[in-house]
């Protein structure tokens, strides 16, 4: 039974405390239907002068409440969250298009998130370093100040609860922009805070032009850190611009992850699960597996459990419970994919399934399989964000390792082997910052989350994430003098 939709909320700005609407800027497109459900505000410069000030103000006071009491406004908030989980998830799967038990899913990883940094903020430990006599040496940790926080379209509700858990927890006031295509849940989350009991000014919403917020935000005096979820193209603007200021930056960028099955996996088991991940957000995930290397082996079973599992899926509308799989967020999406995928059949790839829009409403693509791919075509080099899998096979693990470093990118990577010798190997070999062996799930709250090479720099999540939010002062004083 389908889902009925509820109305889709005012967009406004949340600055100080305080709900602003603004100059109306771009609509807000339902991708299922291409209908308008809304739209988001344009942010003035004197709107985000008004964000920084506000900033400062609240920062003056969050970094001087006691770790105890953030945690308890920070838990606060994530109940609240918990309890309107319907609302959110709703809402979320109409301006992104996610099936709703993804998006309920996703409700419950981002406060999951949030609890965990707000209870690692109790341990922002710093230590004495033993000296001469009369002389003590203290290292303090303290929260580096102001953050502008950019997330994306593609997870609208645990993107942000990384950047503001992390940020709060350790102290930090945050001027958080939204992403345009999906802004329901930021809203949603800031309102959640503000009924905790946050102090105004702590986290603020501003919406409106990408390159005029991050152009403004990065080059303020009183803005001292940037973390960005996105495209790497658009991460290496931002991160020059914030190199020029002399920023400290949190990157998490594009990936094109490779996944290894060795001749000791399980085929069926591989390929039924190479789908489920794949089909997740409709394979709009930064992490998502892209590069299939299989063993020639065991190749065809794999291809085929593959495609047996693919004729299973149900893609449709995602306010029906019954649907696997919703539509790609945006029109750019739907005509970078399918432009992917007839240049890779142009060039001599093989379809296996999919490969084509369906219907003529709306952003509905199916999960799609090449074979034989060649390195000329884009896909080969280029991340592909959304449902394609390329299939491959290899004879040695040698070159399986070679063609999964070759690229750029390096944010996630898979395995499937049951020889500990071999896992082993690819931990150290395999060039990326989060590696999964014998599943799909890239990240916790508990764990460090990240790339390396094009993919980005910093870390999200973990006691590795928190630290980002922080900076490192050494105190040395001589107690005595000496005689």
């Amino acid at each position: 039974m389908k889902i009925m939709a509820s109305a889709y909320p005012e967009i406004a700005h949340f600055i100080g405390g305080a709900w602003q609407r603004g100059v109306q800027g771009r609509p807000v497109i339902n991708p299922y239907d291409e209908s308008v459900i809304g739209a988001i505000p344009r942010a003035t410069a004197s709107e985000l002068a008004a964000a920084v000030s506000a900033a400062e103000s609240g920062f003056r006071i969050w970094r001087r409440t006691s770790p105890a009491a953030r945690y308890k406004i920070m838990n606060e908030a994530v109940r609240l969250m918990r309890e309107r989980i319907e609302e959110f998830a709703v809402l979320m799967t109409l301006d992104q298009g996610k099936p709703i038990a993804q998006s309920r899913l996703e409700v419950l990883r981002g406060c999951d998130i949030i609890e965990w940094d707000a209870a690692e903020g109790l341990r922002t430990y710093g230590r004495v370093i033993p000296g001469g006599a009369g002389m003590r040496h203290t290292v303090l940790r303290q929260p580096v100040g102001i953050v502008a926080a950019f997330s994306p379209w593609n997870f609208p509700m645990s993107s942000p609860a990384r950047k503001i858990g992390g940020a709060l927890a350790a102290g930090c006031a945050l001027i958080l922009k939204p992403p345009e295509e999906t802004p329901a849940a930021a809203l949603l989350m800031a309102r959640a805070f503000a009924d905790a009991g946050l102090p105004p000014g702590v986290l603020n919403l501003v919406f409106g032009d990408p390159a005029e917020i991050s152009a403004y935000l990065i080059a303020d005096p009183a803005v001292r850190l940037i973390t960005f979820t996105g495209s790497t193209a658009v991460g290496k603007q931002l991160a020059a611009l914030a190199g020029r200021h002399m920023k400290p930056a949190v990157m998490e960028l594009g990936g094109h992850a490779p996944v290894i099955v060795c001749a000791d996996a399980d085929p069926r088991r591989a390929g039924a699960l190479a789908v489920e991940g794949k089909l997740r957000n409709a394979g709009q995930v930064c992490v998502a597996p892209t590069r299939f290397l299989v063993h020639e082996a065991i190749a065809d079973e794999f291809t085929a459990a593959f495609l047996a599992k693919v004729r299973t899926i149900r893609i449709g509308d995602g306010l029906d419970p019954a649907n696997q799989m919703g539509p790609l967020a945006n029109r750019r999406r739907l005509e970078s994919i399918q432009a992917m995928v007839d240049d890779a059949v142009a060039k001599g790839a093989r379809l296996l399934c999919g490969g084509r829009r369906i219907g003529e409403r709306g952003y509905l693509f199916p999960l799609t399989a090449l074979a034989d791919v060649p390195p000329d075509a884009k896909i080969s080099s280029e991340e592909p964000f959304g449902p394609i899998a390329m299939i491959s096979r290899f004879q040695h693990l040698d070159d399986a390792i070679g063609t999964a470093n070759s690229l750029p990118y390096g944010l996630a990577g898979y395995a499937f082997t049951e020889s500990a010798a071999t896992a082993d190997r690819l931990a150290e070999e395999l060039e990326v910052g989060n590696l999964s062996i014998n599943h799909f799930t890239a990240s916790l709250a508990e764990t460090p989350f990240g790339g390396v090479k094009d993919s980005g720099y910093g870390r999200e999540g973990g006691v590795e994430g928190l630290a980002c939010y922080m900076v490192v002062k050494n105190v040395s004083h001589l107690t005595q003098r000496p005689d």
